[in-house]
């Protein structure tokens, strides 16, 4: 008998043509925008900013190599600028003609800059809006890098005329060597997006259950018909909750196979520099056969958890419309925390934390991700989804057996 109720809603869903799209379709094409069209986008964006050519306004006068160096292209092999030099452009306020937009960055030459190295540092002033990440991609950039190149050239000259070799600058030649494991350096720095997306999916995906087989069969009056006949309430419940979260499961399979989509395509049709960056922004999902089994036991768990938070709510609800205004906040309750995962390892996340319902599962999703999942980590998790469930359910079903709450429309 659940079941029959449980395929009665299933079959409503499938005739859902607007369910079937945000289950199936937009966790495929949403997954890959993210994990391989951010990537790309920022990629291409800070690439533009390197072979365009900013204004930088000047105040004073620069010493010619320096003016030459921040003025020149450099190409690559193939003839290609490959970072533009920027255009320099007198201005009387170099805050002002910045705070205006007239420029991208100013210099203000507050002494004669030396053309050899001396006994002292002379300032050299570098007005830019430093928030501004167009600024700091474009002009403020190439600013730092040429006067930084030019200080080690003088610098250079002065050991040389001293008979000292450069080595004499970097006594001690520091070496950086990524010592965490692979899985991890694959899942890149936006990894923290993998367990957002995923429990955002099976929230859209049970909504599209939960809110027709609870309050929209309250609105159209066939809740009440399945009520009258001889199903028990319980059974009613188990099977509404059966079915949001199958349909849970099917978006949360979808979103899986889209993250795996995305990390073959960065792996097999991106090329060079644009896989490096999609790898270190992106990252790639690689499960092991136990990643795979912990990743199932949360997911599993979470949709359960989700879909009878969604159930105890519709049911509660006059109309389909009312139910959509209580479930939209829960979309708050995965993002903001899941925020907070970007944060994770500032933060010292103990045992208590798999503990939490919902929050545990996505610091167990991210840990599986990165390749440091264990098993008590994830029965944690997983055990207190299932205790919300449980205790959800229980809620469900006594508002199944009211009747101010079923004849509330």
């Amino acid at each position: 008998m659940v079941w029959r109720v449980a395929a009665r809603d299933l079959l409503a869903t499938l005739r859902d043509r607007r369910a079937l799209i945000s289950t199936i379709l937009i966790p495929l094409l949403i997954i890959p925008l993210f994990t391989l069209g951010l990537p790309l986008l920022l990629g291409t964006l800070v690439g533009n900013q390197a072979q365009a050519r900013q204004k930088v306004g000047v105040v004073g006068t620069l010493p010619p190599e320096l003016r030459a160096a921040l003025t020149r292209d450099e190409q690559g092999a193939g003839g290609a600028v490959t970072r533009a030099g920027v255009t320099l452009v007198p201005v009387e306020d170099p805050r002002a003609a910045v705070a205006a937009g007239e420029v991208d960055a100013a210099l203000r030459v507050v002494s004669a800059l030396p053309e050899r190295a001396g006994s002292q540092s002379v300032p050299l002033e570098l007005y830019a809006k430093l928030g501004n990440l167009r600024a700091q991609t474009g002009a403020t950039s190439k600013v730092e890098t040429v006067v930084e190149a030019y200080n080690r050239r003088l610098t250079l000259e002065r050991l040389n005329a001293s008979g000292l070799d450069a080595a004499v600058l970097t006594p001690v030649a520091l070496r950086s060597i990524d010592a965490s494991p692979a899985q991890e350096q694959r899942s890149g720095q936006l990894a923290f997006l993998i367990p957002m997306l995923m429990l955002n999916f099976i929230l859209s995906g049970a909504m599209a259950t939960a809110l027709d087989a609870t309050a929209g069969e309250k609105e159209r009056g066939t809740l009440e018909s399945l009520l009258v006949t001889p199903v028990r309430r319980g059974e009613v419940v188990a099977g509404k909750l059966l079915a949001t979260t199958l349909t849970a499961l099917l978006t949360a399979a979808f979103s899986l196979l889209g993250f795996l989509l995305a990390g073959v395509a960065s792996a097999t049709l991106l090329g060079g520099e644009r896989r490096q960056l999609t790898q270190a922004l992106g990252g790639q999902l690689t499960l092991t056969p136990g990643g795979a089994l912990a990743l199932a036991a949360v997911v599993l768990s979470a949709a359960l958890l989700i879909s009878a938070v969604l159930i105890a709510l519709s049911i509660y609800a006059r109309s389909y419309k009312e139910a959509q205004t209580y479930a939209t906040p829960l979309t708050l309750l995965i993002v903001l925390p899941a925020v907070l995962l970007q944060f994770s390892d500032f933060l010292n996340l103990g045992e208590a934390i798999y503990a939490v319902p919902l929050f545990g599962s996505m610091v167990s999703i991210l840990d599986t991700v990165r390749g440091s999942v264990t098993a008590g980590h994830t029965l944690t998790a997983a055990l207190a989804n299932l205790v919300g469930a449980a205790l959800l359910g229980l809620l469900a079903r006594r508002s199944f057996s009211r009747e101010e709450v079923i004849f509330r429309n």
